[in-house]
């Protein structure tokens, strides 16, 4: 239970931040757990359960979705609601919160997946471009802490590269304008783009084939460059971005 881990790394002596990292978490969400007494933590899991929500019609499909992929963001969930399910009447906020509270009562903790690559041969110019999305953390103007998120396009033969950022997870339309700014800055687009087989472009797989999200598909069939999505626990597909970016 989240919730008992977090008060146990309390009374070890763990700061509030170091909480959110260990288990995964929101510092905020620490804040809150914090505050609470084991009967109101009680009384936040039943209402879970006993109010209604608009979200509460499509549970069990993000249920669904966070046990198959515990990596998944909000900002993922609330792009597969729109293009699955034709979903507009919440905020991506709302969608963050609901998928928190899934998370604490189904006890599925959001995971990172750690990869490492393989050097790959060398290509003609033009024939490919690697695609890379990463995190960090950086001090604010006050000492805060703030993450920030990336892309990065790195094109396999020259190396040149061109690399983006926001302040919150991607969406899928973030993907697609980056992808057009890299066009831009590269004055051309390549035969083929290499993809991690990442949430914002793939729904799952098939018998064997990669099906990607509604949204990327279209972009993609509009543009027609030929895609090499890497399968998951495929290492030497990449090597150029980790290399320049790290």
């Amino acid at each position: 239970m989240t919730y008992k881990e977090v008060h146990q790394l309390f009374k070890e002596g763990f700061s509030k931040s170091a909480i959110a990292r260990k288990l995964n978490i929101s510092r905020n969400r620490v804040i809150d757990y914090l505050k609470m007494t084991p009967d109101e933590f009680e009384d936040f899991l039943n209402s879970i359960q006993t109010r209604e929500k608009k979200l509460d019609l499509y549970h069990n499909q993000i249920l669904g979705w966070i046990r198959e992929h515990p990596d998944l963001t909000a900002a993922q969930v609330y792009d597969w609601l729109e293009e699955k399910l034709d979903f507009k009447e919440v905020s991506e906020n709302t969608v963050r919160n609901y998928l928190n509270e899934m998370r604490d009562f189904y006890h599925i903790p959001k995971v990172k997946a750690y990869r490492t690559y393989a050097v790959v041969p060398e290509l003609p110019m033009g024939q490919q471009v690697q695609v890379d999305f990463g995190q960090t953390v950086i001090k604010g103007q006050y000492g805060n802490n703030i993450k920030l998120y990336f892309i990065a396009f790195v094109l396999a033969h020259s190396r040149y590269k061109y690399v983006e950022w926001l302040d919150r997870p991607f969406r899928t339309s973030d993907v697609i304008r980056m992808h057009e700014n890299a066009f831009h800055y590269f004055e051309g687009i390549p035969f083929e783009m290499v993809y991690d087989q990442d949430a914002l472009l793939a729904v799952s797989e098939n018998a064997g084939d990669l099906i990607m999200t509604a949204e990327f598909t279209k972009y993609h069939l509009a543009r027609q460059f030929n895609i090499y999505l890497c399968r998951k626990s495929d290492p030497e597909s990449k090597g150029y971005v980790k290399k320049r970016i790290m």
